[in-house]
């Protein structure tokens, strides 16, 4: 399950390699210079902070949790009082709405499993 949600100020993005050698820092090295160029272009301004935070998800509850985390990231801005009053979250492979179902499911599965 991918997820991403654009901040204000910064970019969630939970990413799933497809293949066994995939290079997640050439994957964000490319995708912060692309993003970059076409800012820059559109706004005469920089786009990304020097440094950014990375991390790999070794099983399916962490992805979970990082999941919700990225989605409730405006709510915990107080940005909005539902991740649905946020228009800037979401998945490349699902709908919105899937994307919740799929972490309700899971949430409750887990709760049932602990």
């Amino acid at each position: 399950m991918n997820a991403y949600c654009y901040m204000p100020d910064h970019l969630h993005l939970v990413a799933t390699a497809k293949c066994s050698d995939s290079d997640r820092k050439q994957f964000i090295a490319r995708a912060k210079q692309s993003a970059a160029f076409y800012f820059r272009k559109a706004t005469q301004q920089r786009l990304w902070q020097r440094y950014g935070y990375e991390r790999v998800l070794r099983s399916e509850e962490e992805k979970i949790a990082f999941v919700r985390y990225v989605i409730e990231n405006p709510l915990r801005a107080e940005l909005v009082e539902s991740p649905l009053d946020y228009p800037f979250w979401g998945s490349s492979t699902c709908s919105r709405e899937e994307l919740l179902d799929y972490l309700r499911i899971a949430l409750a599965d887990n709760r049932r499993a602990g």
